[in-house]
């Protein structure tokens, strides 16, 4: 196993959104969305006190979670640092708080087996002078440029060792306006074993797509990135929470596609941990501990009505699939009854049982149609019950959507046309 062989098996991590704009409780783009003046906006530091803010509960429950990783943002756009800095009083070292929240979560991180990412924007709405002045006047950027590397050479010399260095706020330049190879370079001189997104206009070492589950093509480490509701940062107007059994369908997601989940907590202003966020967790958390065998340790894998693209997975009318060695599992989300058909499946099934349970399942495999019998008539996991099929190979898939295949050319035949999902 190789050092960095950690990323590609996590599966499941945290990023963790907090800072001043969430005393606002309006998203965390609140000073660029509302043109909040900036004395006003940094006003708000002298009651930012994060007197709930629990880095231990945190990673608590990152690990109660199911997940291997947390990522922290140090500072947001808003160039507000939640860390100790020489290189501005606009921190919550300096300010109300005069604490060390970025200390705070890479101790707890630690001390529960966790990998730690710090996030740290390269934009900066605060400091003069900032990315539009950088545009427009060649001192300014240099200056801008010169200001954004040193901000991150103090990060990853003050909190050394850390495991992945995770950049944001990429825009308004290119790799070479950021002059990315010699912040890498820079990074890794001091942290020869760290990890960088490719948030700076390089690849990186892995790939970061937002609010989508597609896949790097061609393929490479990769974490999407995913809200809990529909804001990055505490709004306390959004109550549009996803359920633990649409976090069980990204895992899945990921798991097939060999990636990984970054799932988003946005902290009160307090520093609480909003109870909804709580609660899903918890609850994906127990079911992995059920059924984690399906998603940790699990490999890509893919058949060909997968849908280029498509967040939800393996287009299947019961739930998603994953695989690891020889064995199939097929997550039944929308409960198939006393019996469940599965086409396709060119490997031959060995046994078949409900994850969780040793007693197997009867089943007839005619060709590469397989019928299971002797399912319960309601599903014994309340979120998700996992079908386990171990084969005598690895799982290989093929279904040609119930019909079978032209031999002749036909002006009218469309095999998938190319703007509507498969099965519609």
């Amino acid at each position: 196993m190789q050092p960095n062989d950690w990323f590609a098996e996590a599966r499941f991590g945290m990023i963790v959104h907090y800072g001043l704009y969430s005393l606002l409780a309006r998203g965390e783009w609140a000073l660029n969305r509302e043109q909040i003046p900036l004395d006003d906006y940094r006003a708000l530091a002298g009651r930012f006190t994060a007197e709930r803010f629990d880095a231990g509960a945190l990673c608590d429950l990152a690990v109660r979670a199911g997940m291997r990783y947390i990522v922290f943002t140090t500072m947001h756009h808003d160039g507000f640092r939640l860390y100790d800095t020489a290189l501005s009083d606009f921190s919550t070292a300096r300010t109300a708080a005069r604490r060390d929240l970025t200390r705070e979560v890479l101790e707890a991180a630690r001390a529960r087996g966790l990998r730690v990412a710090l996030y740290h924007s390269l934009n900066n709405w605060m400091d003069a002078p900032d990315a539009v002045a950088a545009l427009e006047d060649r001192d300014a950027y240099a200056a801008f440029i010169r200001n954004t590397h040193a901000r991150v050479r103090e990060l990853v010399t003050r909190y050394n060792p850390i495991d992945v260095l995770w950049y944001d706020g990429w825009w308004p330049f290119n790799a070479d306006g950021w002059r990315a190879e010699e912040m890498n370079a820079m990074v890794k001189s001091i942290q020869p074993h760290i990890l960088v997104n490719s948030r700076n206009g390089l690849p990186g070492d892995f790939a970061t797509p937002e609010q989508h589950l597609t896949p790097p093509s061609p393929w490479r480490p990769w974490e999407g990135g995913i809200t809990l509701n529909g804001n990055w940062g505490y709004h306390d107007g959004d109550h549009d929470w996803k359920t633990p059994a649409q976090v069980v369908d990204m895992l899945a997601t990921v798991a097939a596609n060999d990636g990984n989940l970054l799932l988003n907590i946005g902290p009160c202003g307090d520093g609480s941990i909003p109870e909804p966020s709580l609660k899903v967790l918890e609850a994906v958390g127990q079911w992995l501990t059920r059924n984690g065998e399906c998603i940790h340790g699990s490999g890509r894998f893919t058949f060909n009505l997968r849908q280029r693209g498509d967040h939800r997975g393996d287009w299947s009318h019961h739930g998603p699939f994953t695989a690891r060695g020889h064995t199939l599992y097929w997550l039944l989300r929308r409960w198939p009854g006393q019996r469940a058909v599965l086409c396709g499946l060119e490997s031959r099934v060995r046994r078949a049982s409900l994850l969780g349970g040793n007693h197997p399942l009867s089943f007839t495999q005619a060709g590469t149609r397989l019928l299971i019998e002797g399912l319960p008539d309601v599903p014994p996991d309340p979120i998700c019950t996992v079908l386990k099929l171990e084969c005598d190979r690895e799982p290989v898939m093929y279904l040609t959507g119930g019909m079978r295949t032209p031999t002749v050319d036909h002006p009218h035949y469309d095999p998938c046309p190319s703007d509507l999902p498969h099965g519609a």
